[in-house]
Order: structure tokens, then C-alpha cells, then sequence
């Protein structure tokens, strides 16, 4: 595994945190996760909520530990003198307060990476709590995706995630500048400086054109062709035709030489400006053919194309299910599903479940034993309810 022998010690709750460690995992690093005792409260999310630990925990072990007992805290500061790497994504002074802020850990063991993951970055904003639709707001996101009358945040927590994947970045960069210098370092993730990174290319357009950036749903589009349209059956698919070459061919495939023969429609430009002329065209078109009909032809055609798929949808997905795009894990009810696993490969080979979604605890005694602890010490702090042990599944350890 690419990061086999890297051990990485995490305080994280909800998406952005647990995104870091999942990608990490994922690629063969051994993440324990600290919970309390009584588990990450993100276990217990409901609606909207309800997928985020199953989606972000696999590959990670689970140790759940009272970091408020001095006990607690020992086990916790004897297991990170063993990690290379330790990521929270808790609100500023929270890992201060408990004694495991980055200084104090890095004075135990100089050579560890610590990455926070916090809403904003050094400067005015840093004390101020965030969350991912808080910095989609302020930071311009909703009013491209939703318009300049409606803004509206984008349909999954895309700033959460995109969050978690820059600190895994700046962990890989940290530990391979560790093997030159010997020397760890703090690294941190903003949210709302990854929404900024987001909007360059809007900001850059502004910039370029002189003209007010147009929110998605209210832009003219880049080409005459490039909508969603309405089939026979009552279903949607999107197409678009985006280079003169495309275009030659969707017309030739679909009848309508009258506008390739036309010289008012010979440019995409002009093309553009004629939009009314061509989409109730094109619409008849679509118009007459059934989903399954429409896609094929454009598949064929090697025409863009998409159906409007549902979340549930990708669970069924040929492709992701061909090519190992989704990962087996259990749910906390015990049912089998899948999730889609990293979207990468290296020298071919993807990355899937090693390691399934831990209950609570469930690798207590196994970290407990590493560290030194006798099983007699172990069971004297469950009794103090010190640390507590996880129920172990018996598919738990390994999957395909």
C-alpha cells in the first residue's frame, strides 16, 4: 500500500476531518480514530446526516477513550508518541484545552505532522465557527449555483470534503519534506479558503470580461447546444454539442442539414446568438425518442451526454460496479451495502475496504495491548469507564 507504515492519530467528527483520514486509509495508512465514550456523536446523525459516518470511517480503527480523565489522557499521549500524524478538526483552543494542541504534542515527539482543519485560516475570520453552507454563502458558491435571486447551496458537502482532501495533501507534502529535514510541522485546511480557490476561475472571469460574473442558472450559454431536454417516455437527459466538428455530426445524425447549410450558423458564436431558432428544434428532436433511445444515439454519435441520475441511482451504476468504483461496508444496523471508494488509480489498481466501518471502541483492547497495557489493567479501565470496547464483527477485520 502506497502508505503502508505511516500511523495517523485523528480528533474528528462530522465530514471534513474524517474525509483526511478516510483518503489516507484508503491508501494503506493506519488511522485510529478517538472517540469518546459513548462514541463520535456523528454515529448518531439522523436526515441529511444519516450518511456521513458510514461514507467517512472505513479503514480506520476505532479506540474510545474519556480524554477528560487523566488516565484518558495518557493512553491518548502514549498512542501519539507512536503516530506520524495527528489530525482534529474540532473549534480553535478545543485541542489546546485538553492537551493536545500541536506545540505541546510536538514537544513529545518533534518530528509529528498536525494538521487542523478549520473554517477560516490566519486572519480576521479565524475565531468565527463555519460550516460548509456558512463559506458556500460568504463565499460566493450559492449565488453561482443557485442564482442571483435564489442563491442556493451546492447538492452535497462540497466544501466539507474539499476541505478534508487539501489537508490530506498537505499531510503528504509535510511527511515527504519530513523525510529531507527529520522535522514535523503544523499544516492546516481552510474551509473557507478551499470555497475561494473554488470561485478563482468566476473571479478571473469578472476580471477578464469587465462584466458582473452571471450565476450558472442565469448564463448564457457557451454553445447553442448544451441543456437538459425532455424525452417521450417523460424523462431528462442532457447533451451537449460543443465543437463545429460535433456539430456537423449531431445535425447530419438528427436531420437537420438545413442549419448546416446555413451561413448565418456557421460559427459557435453565431450559433449562440440563434438559440431560439435551434433549441425548439433540437427539443422536437429529443422529444420523440426515449430515454434509452436518446442516450444510445448520442453514446454512438460520441456526443456528450448524461441521464439525470439520482443518488440512489449509483448504487446500480455499470460502470462504478465494472470497475470497483464502489467499497463493501456494514452499517451500524448490520446491513451489507457499498459506498464509492477513491476516485484514483495508481499503476492501475484502486483502493477499496481493507478495514470495515468500526463500532465504537471496537479496537480498544487490540491499541491498548500495543501500548503495553496488561489485560488486567485494560479491564480495570473499562470498569473505570476509562476507555470503553466495542462490539468486533466477525467480517469486521477484513474484506475483499
Amino acid at each position: 500500500m502506497p502508505l503502508e507504515g505511516v500511523r495517523v492519530v485523528e480528533f474528528v467528527h462530522m465530514v471534513m476531518g474524517p474525509t483526511c483520514g478516510l483518503i489516507l486509509a484508503d491508501l494503506g495508512a493506519e488511522v485510529i480514530k478517538v472517540e469518546p465514550i459513548d462514541g463520535d456523536h456523528t454515529r448518531k446523525l439522523v436526515a441529511s446526516g444519516a450518511g456521513f459516518f458510514p461514507t467517512y470511517n472505513r479503514n480506520k480503527k476505532s479506540i474510545a477513550v474519556d480524554l477528560k480523565s487523566p488516565q484518558g489522557r495518557e493512553i491518548v499521549l502514549k498512542l501519539v508518541r507512536t503516530a506520524d500524524v495527528v489530525s482534529e478538526n474540532f473549534r480553535p483552543g478545543a485541542m489546546e484545552k485538553l492537551g493536545f494542541g500541536c506545540k505541546s504534542l510536538q514537544r513529545t515527539k518533534p518530528g509529528l505532522i498536525y494538521c487542523s482543519h478549520k473554517g477560516f485560516l490566519a486572519g480576521p475570520y479565524e475565531h468565527r465557527a463555519a460550516l460548509d453552507e456558512v463559506v458556500q454563502m460568504m463565499g460566493g458558491l450559492a449565488y453561482m449555483t443557485g442564482g442571483r435571486y435564489v442563491p442556493l447551496r451546492a447538492g452535497a458537502s462540497v466544501k466539507d470534503v474539499m476541505g478534508g482532501l487539501f489537508g490530506a495533501i498537505a499531510i503528504l507534502a509535510a511527511l515527504h519534506q519530513r523525510g529531507g529535514t527529520g522535522k514535523g510541522q503544523e499544516v492546516t485546511s481552510g474551509l473557507f479558503e478551499n470555497n475561494a480557490f473554488l470561485m478563482a476561475q468566476h473571479m478571473m472571469e469578472g476580471l477578464m470580461t469587465g462584466q458582473p460574473v452571471t450565476p450558472m442558472p442565469d448564463r448564457v450559454r457557451a454553445w447553442a447546444v448544451y441543456d437538459i431536454f425532455d424525452t417521450a417516455d417523460g424523462e431528462k437527459v442532457f447533451v451537449g454539442v460543443v465543437t463545429d466538428t460535433q456539430w456537423k455530426v449531431f445535425c447530419g445524425a438528427f436531420g437537420l442539414e438545413d442549419f448546416l447549410s446555413d451561413p448565418a450558423l456557421a460559427t459557435n458564436p453565431q450559433r449562440v446568438e440563434a438559440r431560439e431558432r435551434i433549441i425548439p428544434a433540437v427539443s422536437a428532436i429529443f422529444g420523440g425518442l426515449s430515454k434509452s433511445e436518446a442516450l444510445r444515439r448520442c453514446e454512438d454519435l460520441g456526443l456528450p451526454f448524461a441521464p439525470i441520475a439520482r443518488p440512489e441511482d449509483l448504487f446500480e451504476d455499470p460502470h462504478l460496479n465494472a470497475s470497483e468504483g464502489l467499497a463493501p461496508v456494514t452499517l451500524a444496523n448490520g446491513k451489507r451495502t457499498k459506498v464509492p471508494a477513491l476516485p484514483l488509480e495508481m499503476d492501475g489498481r484502486r483502493f477499496g475496504t481493507r478495514l470495515d466501518v468500526p463500532r465504537a471502541g471496537e479496537h480498544t483492547r487490540e491499541l491498548l495491548s500495543k501500548l503495553g497495557y496488561r489485560d488486567t489493567e485494560i479491564e480495570r479501565l473499562i470498569a473505570e469507564k476509562v476507555v470503553a470496547v466495542g462490539f468486533c464483527r466477525p467480517d469486521a477485520q477484513q474484506n475483499p
